[in-house]
């Protein structure tokens, strides 16, 4: 193509139709903010013509469609199956205007129509009561990123990619956006991308030049540093800069044609010679005015181009007069008339712009991955039992049988399954993954690489130091159809506290919507947990995420502790298979004690809860004591404590009870897993004294109790914040989750026994002072502290 052609590819039929497109998706983006009636101004504005409370950001609207306007073009030319990512918080109304000019949004809610009628209801839903957010929520059409909080927008764009070789996502951060942590790590997601099997992403960096009412760092470096800065991340950038929109027309127009050929030369080139080398793939910087074509100066302060127009530039325009005519001649600058017929629906000149079905991007399949989701194929989890003659007396790691059986899902699905995790994979004992795929790598590699886990552009375990990008990569591939499992360390699982609420909240609205079909579930394998980093010190004992996922909505969040591996795989397989929630595993990598045969651990999975009648001897009768367990290690020292009390006092009677699901604990009409009132008390009685050891912060399970009818004997025994280099049973006994612990509780407790078990206690007491004074001079815990095994008849 010639350079006129390239550099001047809009004829001015072109030029004129696309500018008038880009008008109208302005028009409806500042309706919404402003107008709850009139909303084709067909009479002079009124007060009661305009919303009671302003709510919305105007400030980065315009930069918005004028992207989505130019992509719809280059959808249309080169027929690309494309989706469109909004990064800036609440640039709703810059994708809300375009959805609802290609016609899906009426067609998804029909009383939003395009007439004017729909067009009314459409403006007054925005921001308020009963209505829709001002972020692309999961109501939006084509949205599968919110962007209720900032940093995530790329590293979901790289995720919807992955696996999908024939689609384009174009994802729009902005310049605030641009200086979060999650985002500027999330640049380096172009060593991961395989021109052969992927799609590709084409970011747009919106340099509109201020957040709320600051500056941003990378619109005021000069522009030799900027190139220099995404150069350096991999980028071959391309800028489009300016405020005159003939101009910037052009200018984007060309540019986003030659990003477009450049993507399908680098993907052809791959393909063709099956070379999956890293390339630089393009990236575009728009600068453009905050604000842009909206209202230059308001009240004797500059607003377009300003910190100023960042939410709403007129703010008092239902009471202020002169505000209110500042506003009807901004709206009318517009000239929805030239826009709209008389019955409010965009002229069919206009309307032709768009794309077709789901070549739209509100309407693409890829921005409802439900629909597109395919059930994986897998393996019997049975095949990885563990085999267990007898309770308690076998060692095994928990999570390597698991890491097979993740070998063999990869396997069985190559193109819709990857394995997560921040460079802890092998750390985490899931090794085996590597026997059916390497890490996932498009940079430089040398020799000794490969030794532990290959380094390939084949791989389908993703591995890098951010939890931040592994979850919105993670997020990308579910919310687009696909399927993943993420690994990480319990004390850092918090790195993304803030992902996993948004995108819990997402699932909880998604549920309610009719239109978007279920996605596969998120699934946290949570490791190296609190009991087993006795060796790390203070700064790794945290397992305070389980009290943040309770916080979110019960409909989506599903907390397992399974014990041993066998009811891990169990759960494992459950997880895989469901939809729309996020599970949290919770089980550690060390090696130990096994409890249930295969058998078992189905059915102790299934319901949830369950008593081991193993380890209980109240069979028949009443129990003097509930004894309760939930995570491996307070398993491990509740029952050591059952087989201290049996010996020191035979006649006891003691019920055993393991706790897998940890939300069985709350009333069925707070939670779908809930145990009825009646099936609480038959387990757990009406009067008698409950010593509970729990893998987490105590409290949580108080507030998951605290209507059961034997709350007040509810006695919690779990992680104090107490805990330094330690060994495992130092730790234990700092937070009185051990056995000596426990055995002094239930003495305590039990009517009875408080005065004649002091011999008793007094020796407990002993044991823990000689547990402790032996790790102080040894650095180990005593043999017959880690050679314990369950041995009651």
């Amino acid at each position: 193509m010639d350079t006129n052609t390239i550099n001047d590819p809009l004829s001015q039929q072109e030029l004129e139709q696309l500018h008038a497109w880009w008008r109208a998706c302005n028009y409806l983006a500042a309706g919404m903010i402003y107008l709850r009636d009139n909303p084709l101004l067909r009479e002079p504005l009124k007060p009661e013509h305009i919303k009671a409370r302003l709510l919305g950001h105007w400030g980065s609207s315009p930069g918005l469609s004028f992207v989505y306007t130019h992509l719809n073009r280059v959808i249309n030319r080169y027929d690309l199956d494309a989706i469109f990512i909004a990064g800036p918080g609440h640039g709703a109304p810059g994708v809300l205007g375009p959805v609802y000019l290609e016609g899906t949004y009426s067609e998804i809610y029909p009383n939003k129509a395009e007439d004017e009628e729909g067009m009314q209801r459409f403006f007054r839903a925005f921001s308020f009561p009963g209505g829709i957010g001002s972020h692309c929520t999961p109501e939006t059409p084509g949205s599968i990123h919110e962007g209720g909080e900032l940093g995530y927008s790329l590293s979901h764009a790289f995720g919807a990619a992955f696996d999908n070789p024939d689609l384009l996502v174009t994802v729009m951060i902005g310049d605030g956006e641009a200086e979060t942590g999650p985002l500027a790590t999330a640049w380096h997601a172009n060593k991961f991308l395989n021109p052969i099997r992927d799609g590709a992403v084409l970011p747009v960096l919106h340099l509109n030049g201020y957040k709320i009412n600051n500056p941003t760092v990378l619109a005021r470096i000069d522009h030799a540093e900027l190139e220099a800065l995404l150069k350096g991340y991999g980028w071959t950038p391309y800028f489009v800069e300016g405020d005159d929109p003939q101009q910037m027309h052009q200018k984007m127009a060309a540019t986003l044609e030659n990003c477009i050929r450049e993507i399908r030369q680098i993907q052809a080139e791959a393909r063709d010679n099956n070379r999956p080398q890293r390339p630089r793939w393009p990236m575009i910087v728009l600068r453009s005015p905050k604000g842009w074509t909206g209202p230059k100066e308001v009240d004797g302060h500059q607003v377009e181009g300003s910190w100023r127009a960042h939410q709403v530039p007129l703010p008092q325009a239902r009471d202020d007069a002169k505000q209110r005519k500042q506003l009807e001649t901004w709206l009318r600058s517009y000239k929805p008339e030239e826009l709209f017929d008389e019955q409010g629906t965009l002229i069919p000149e206009l309307r032709a712009l768009a794309p077709r079905g789901i070549r739209r991007m509100s309407a693409n399949p890829h921005a409802n991955g439900g629909v597109l989701r395919r059930d994986l194929r897998l393996p019997s989890f049975r095949d990885y039992a563990v085999e267990i003659k007898r309770p308690g007396a076998t060692l095994a790691g928990n999570t390597f049988p698991l890491g097979q059986m993740l070998r063999d899902i990869l396997r069985a699905n190559p193109h819709n399954f990857r394995v997560f995790g921040p460079d802890e994979t092998s750390s985490n004992k899931l090794q085996a993954v590597y026997e059916a795929s390497g890490k996932t790598w498009l940079a430089g590699t040398l020799p000794q690489d490969d030794d532990g886990g290959e380094l390939s552009p084949d791989g389908r375990v993703m591995e890098l130091l951010s939890e931040h990008t592994l979850e919105g990569w993670l997020e990308g591939y579910l919310l687009t159809g696909r399927h993943g499992f993420f690994s990480t360390y319990e004390a850092f699982v918090h790195v993304i506290d803030s992902m996993f609420n948004q995108h819990a909240k997402w699932l909880d609205i998604a549920e309610d919507i009719p239109w978007r079909a279920p996605i596969a579930s998120l699934n946290l394998l949570i490791t190296s947990t609190v009991w087993r980093q006795d060796h790390n010190g203070f700064t790794h004992q945290d397992p305070g995420f389980l009290d943040l996922v309770v916080n979110k909505s019960p409909s989506v969040t599903r907390i397992y502790l399974p014990p041993d591996v066998n009811c891990l795989l169990s759960v494992a397989d459950h997880c895989l298979r469901s939809r729309n929630d996020v599970n949290v595993i919770v089980a550690d990598k060390q090696q130990h004690l096994q409890y249930l045969d295969m058998d078992a651990a189905v059915r102790h999975c299934t319901k949830g809860l369950g008593i081991w009648d193993w380890a209980s001897n109240d069979q028949g009768g009443e129990p003097d004591v509930v004894m309760a367990a939930c995570g491996d290690i307070p398993t491990k020292e509740a029952l050591a404590a059952v087989q201290l009390l049996r010996e020191h006092f035979p006649l006891l009677k003691i019920r055993f009870i393991n706790v897998v699901d940890l939300y069985t604990l709350s009333g069925e009409s707070e939670h779908p897993h809930g145990l009825s009132d009646r099936d609480f008390d038959s387990l757990f009685t009406c009067n008698r004294p409950i010593i509970f050891n729990f893998h987490g912060y105590p409290w949580l399970i108080h507030r998951l109790t605290y209507r059961r009818t034997n709350h007040s004997n509810l006695h919690v025994r779990g992680y104090k914040e107490k805990g330094n280099i330690n060994t495992p049973m130092d730790l234990a006994i700092e937070n009185e989750i051990d056995r000596f612990s426990l055995t002094i509780d239930v003495i305590n407790r039990v009517p009875g026994l408080l005065v004649s078990g002091a011999h008793v206690k007094e020796k407990m007491r002993d044991l823990q002072i000689d547990c402790r004074n032996y790790a102080y001079e040894y650095g180990i815990d005593k043999p017959e502290i880690n050679d314990w095994r369950w041995s009651m008849d």
